[in-house]
């Protein structure tokens, strides 16, 4: 489909659709982090090697509850107005793509942090997590959730 929010029209430079901005991305996980990481600090304080372990799967079960529900939404992502989408369908990325976008984090993060700062210049604004689960992160206003 030319020109579909998904499909660039032949000869495009920009990315094939709105997307969130870096700013937006970043407050999102920073809020997120900090619900995340009072939780893992909790645990951590009181069950010392075993609560760390057990915040990383809190952590895994967050992002891929939250993102692989029909919303696409984490709760920092609610806040700043943004979502995730499956880039190739426009629709939910489901749990599997979920979980792999999150295992994907870990790659973005491994080489200082160059898969987050990707979308910088990246035509589509995908990070490294983003193109290894074929994902992109989206306003609500251009591409907003299904509450039915």
């Amino acid at each position: 489909m030319e020109g579909s929010p998904m499909t660039p029209p032949a000869g495009a430079t920009g990315p094939s659709g709105p997307r969130a901005s870096f700013w937006r991305r970043f407050g999102a996980y920073f809020l997120d982090s900090i619900l995340i990481g009072i939780v893992v600090g909790i645990l951590t304080a009181t069950l010392k090697t075993t609560g760390y372990f057990v915040g990383i799967a809190i952590g895994l079960a967050y992002f891929v509850y939250f993102e692989g529900s029909p919303s696409g939404q984490t709760i920092g992502k609610r806040v700043l107005d943004i979502r995730v989408i499956d880039y190739a369908t426009g629709g939910p990325l489901g749990y599997g793509k979920a979980f792999l976008r999150w295992i994907g984090r870990i790659v973005s993060g491994a080489i200082c942090a160059l898969g987050y700062l990707w979308m910088i210049w990246d035509k589509e604004k995908q990070t490294w997590h983003d193109k290894i689960a074929g994902t992109v992160v989206v306003p609500v206003s251009d591409y907003p959730v299904n509450r039915t």
